[in-house]
C-alpha cells in the first residue's frame, strides 16, 4: 500500500510541475483572446493548488513520495520527493499564484501595460520550476530547477524593455549566475566527491565524510553566498534593482517564488545535506550566523533611507530573508521551525505590502512615500490592508509573523545566542518603524495639496479583492497556524 501511495503521489508531484506548462501553452495559444488567457492562468493556478494540497494528507501521515523522471548522468538521477519543507514551499508558491494573478488582472489592464500575454506565460514557468525546487529529490535537480527558475524571471524583470529595465535585468542575470555557477555549483561538486551522492536524507550525508573545521565552514559558505536568490549580504543588489518590473513581478521575485526559493534551499542544504547536528558539532555557521544578523540589520537601516515604496519593501525584503537564514544556520529544532514558519509568514505579508504598493501606483499615480500623506482617506481599504501587512513581517499579533519569530527568539536561546535575541528585536523594532510610518502617514497627515476627485478611489477590483484575501490570510495565520507547525515539527523529527 504505502509504495503505491509513493508512486501516485510521486505522478502528483510531476503533474504538479507540468500543469503550469500546459497553462503557459494555453496562456500563449488564446494571446488574441485576453479574457479567456486570463480565465486560463486562473484555472492553471487553481488546479495547481488542488493538486499540491492533494499531497498534504500522505505527507502529514510521514509519506515521501517520489518518483525518478531522469537520469542524465549513471548514478545522478533527476528525481522528485515531495517532504514536510517541500510541501510547505510548494503550498505558499501555488496558494499565491491564485491570487497574484488576479490581482495581475486588475494591475495589468489598469496600467494598460504591454505584452502581457508574454508576462503571463513567463509567470506560469517561473511557478512550475519553482515547484520543480520545492519537489527537488536531490541536489542536482535543485541546481537545475533553481537556474531555470532564473532564466525564466529574467523576461519579467526585463519587462517593460527600457534601458533601466535592461541594466536591471543585466544586474539581476549577472549576480545570480555568478552566485550560482561560481560558488552553489562548485559546492555541489564538492559534496559529491564527500558524500558520494547528492540525496536529501534526514540527518545529512556529509557526517563521516571527513569534513571538518575550516573545511566545514568553507563549504557551508559556498552554499549560503552560493544561493543568491537568498540576497545575504553583499549579494544582494539584484534584489533593488529588480523593482523597475511591474508589481505582479515584484510580487513573484518578493513572496511567490524567487526569494523564497533561495531560502528554501538554504533551509534544505542546511537539515539534508549537512545535517543540523554535524553543523552544531564543526562550528561551520558560527561566523554566518553574524552576516545574517549584519544583513538583517543593515537591510533595516538602508530601507530607512528609501523614500521610493517599492524600494523601502525591497530592503524589507533582504532583512527579512535574513531571519530564514539565521534559523537555518542556528541548527536547532526552534530555529528551523521558525525559519520554515517564516516562508510563509513573510510570503503573506510582503505580497501584501507589494499589492498595495501596485494599486496605490494605479489608482493615485504615487510611488513615493512622501507623496502618500492622508492618501488613507481616499484609499482605506488599500492602506488598512497594507497596515495588517506590515504587521506580519514585524511580527506583532494579530498577525502570523508572530509566530515565526516567536521561535526564532526561542531558537536563538536554544543556542545560547542572546546577542542574536537582541539583533531580532531591535531589527523588528526597525521594521515597525520605517513599515507603520506609511499607514501613519496616510490616515492621520493632511495631504499637502487637495485631492483633484474628492471620495474614495480605489484600485481596479481584481487587484483589491487580491490584497484583501493576502490581508487576511496574514491575520489568518495567526489563528490557524498549526498546518505549518505541524509541517516543520516533522522536519525536525518532533
Amino acid at each position: 500500500m504505502t509504495s503505491i501511495l509513493n508512486l501516485s503521489g510521486g505522478f502528483t508531484a510531476l503533474l504538479a510541475l507540468l500543469v503550469p506548462l500546459l497553462g503557459a501553452l494555453l496562456i500563449l495559444g488564446f494571446r488574441n483572446r485576453p479574457n479567456l488567457r486570463e480565465a486560463a492562468t486562473l484555472i492553471t493556478a487553481g488546479t495547481l493548488f488542488g493538486l499540491v494540497l492533494s499531497l498534504l494528507p500522505q505527507v502529514l501521515a510521514g509519506e515521501r513520495p517520489g518518483m525518478v523522471f531522469a537520469e542524465p548522468v549513471p548514478g545522478l538521477p533527476l528525481s522528485l520527493e515531495v517532504e514536510p519543507l517541500g510541501l510547505l514551499f510548494a503550498l505558499v508558491a501555488s496558494s499565491l499564484w491564485i491570487v497574484t494573478s488576479l490581482y495581475s488582472i486588475g494591475y495589468m489592464r489598469g496600467h494598460h501595460e504591454k505584452n502581457q500575454t508574454r508576462f503571463y506565460l513567463f509567470f506560469a514557468v517561473a511557478i512550475s520550476s519553482a515547484l520543480g525546487v520545492a519537489f527537488a529529490g536531490n541536489l542536482l535537480t535543485l541546481f537545475f530547477f533553481y537556474e531555470v527558475l532564473t532564466l525564466s524571471t529574467f523576461p519579467l524583470v526585463t519587462h517593460h524593455q527600457t534601458p533601466a529595465a535592461k541594466r536591471a535585468g543585466r544586474v539581476y542575470l549577472g549576480i545570480l549566475l555568478t552566485t550560482s555557477i561560481g560558488f552553489q555549483l562548485l559546492a555541489i561538486v564538492w559534496t559529491y566527491f564527500l558524500a558520494g551522492t547528492l540525496d536529501f536524507r534526514p540527518g545529512g550525508i556529509l557526517a563521516g565524510s571527513g569534513l571538518y573545521g575550516a573545511a566545514a565552514a568553507a563549504l557551508l559558505a559556498l552554499y549560503v553566498f552560493g544561493i543568491g536568490k537568498a540576497a545575504v549580504m553583499p549579494f544582494h543588489r539584484w534584489l533593488p534593482a529588480a523593482m523597475v518590473a511591474p508589481t505582479p513581478v515584484s510580487a513573484l521575485l518578493h513572496a511567490v517564488a524567487v526569494v523564497k526559493a533561495g531560502v528554501f534551499t538554504v533551509l534544505k542544504v542546511c537539515i539534508y545535506i549537512f545535517g543540523w547536528e554535524f553543523i552544531t558539532e564543526t562550528g561551520a555557521s558560527q561566523w554566518l550566523i553574524w552576516v545574517a544578523a549584519a544583513t538583517m540589520i543593515l537591510a533595516s537601516l538602508v530601507a530607512f533611507t528609501k523614500d521610493n515604496l517599492k524600494a523601502r519593501l525591497a530592503y524589507s525584503t533582504i532583512s527579512q530573508l535574513s531571519y530564514i537564514v539565521l534559523g537555518a544556520l542556528l541548527a536547532n529544532k526552534w530555529g528551523i521551525i521558525g525559519g520554515g514558519m517564516h516562508i510563509a509568514m513573510h510570503a503573506f505579508g510582503k505580497i501584501t505590502l507589494f499589492f498595495a504598493a501596485g494599486a496605490i501606483m494605479v489608482a493615485a499615480h504615487k510611488t513615493e512615500i512622501s507623496q502618500m500623506k492622508g492618501l488613507g482617506r481616499t484609499m482605506p481599504i488599500t492602506f488598512g490592508a497594507f497596515f495588517l501587512g506590515a504587521l506580519s513581517i514585524t511580527g506583532l499579533p494579530p498577525a502570523g509573523g508572530a509566530w515565526s519569530k516567536w521561535f526564532l527568539g526561542l531558537g536563538t536561546l536554544e543556542a545560547g545566542e542572546l546577542g542574536l535575541l537582541a539583533v531580532l528585536m531591535v531589527s523588528s523594532l526597525l521594521t515597525l518603524v520605517y513599515l507603520l510610518e506609511i499607514p501613519v502617514k496616510a490616515f492621520f497627515l493632511p495631504p499637502d495639496e487637495p485631492p483633484s476627485s474628492p471620495g474614495i478611489k480605489e484600485a481596479p477590483l481584481p487587484s483589491l479583492i487580491a490584497l484583501v484575501v493576502t490581508a487576511l490570510g496574514s491575520i489568518a495565520l495567526f489563528f490557524y497556524p498549526k498546518v505549518l507547525y505541524d509541517l516543520m515539527a516533522l522536519v525536525v523529527g518532533s
